[in-house]
């Protein structure tokens, strides 16, 4: 009886679980705020959290920036013009590009709980657009924490 209730009750706890987690939709833009754009730019979820990668806009992809992953954590990979959904379990910022429009400023910022390698995520050298937007992201996320 004391098995059955355990295993009950370590099902509950995933149901729970899963059923409070999230999504939310990123869409991939020729035509957004900063032209070709992921939006929302910036996104705040919590771990067990998901981002759906949306192609609104055939063209595009979602691969993480080298240096803005948390350790040990998967990077981002989302193929061209595909639909994604990616589930995030670590904590920290994970900034990604569209690889053809990074130079554009086709970049997004995914804050998962504690931003734990803001600090490096910062230092990455970034250039043209990507620098230029990531600039105004980090800015916002300064602002949230006020």
């Amino acid at each position: 009886m004391l098995k059955f209730a355990g295993g009950a009750l370590a099902l509950f706890m995933a149901t729970a679980l899963s059923a409070t987690a999230a999504t939310v939709d990123v869409k991939m833009l020729n035509s957004g705020y900063h032209g070709y754009s992921f939006e929302p730019a910036i996104v705040y979820i919590h771990s067990g959290d998901s981002v759906h990668f949306v192609p609104t806009d055939k063209g595009h992809n979602a691969q993480s920036i080298p240096g803005m992953t948390p350790d040990g954590a998967e990077p981002i990979n989302v193929p061209f013009s595909q639909e994604k959904t990616v589930q995030f379990t670590k904590p920290g910022l994970y900034g990604y590009k569209c690889l053809p429009h990074a130079f554009m400023g086709m970049v997004g910022l995914i804050v998962v709980d504690n931003a734990n390698n803001e600090a490096q995520a910062r230092k990455v050298k970034l250039y043209g657009g990507a620098r230029r937007h990531f600039e105004e992201l980090f800015q916002e996320l300064d602002s949230k924490k006020q």
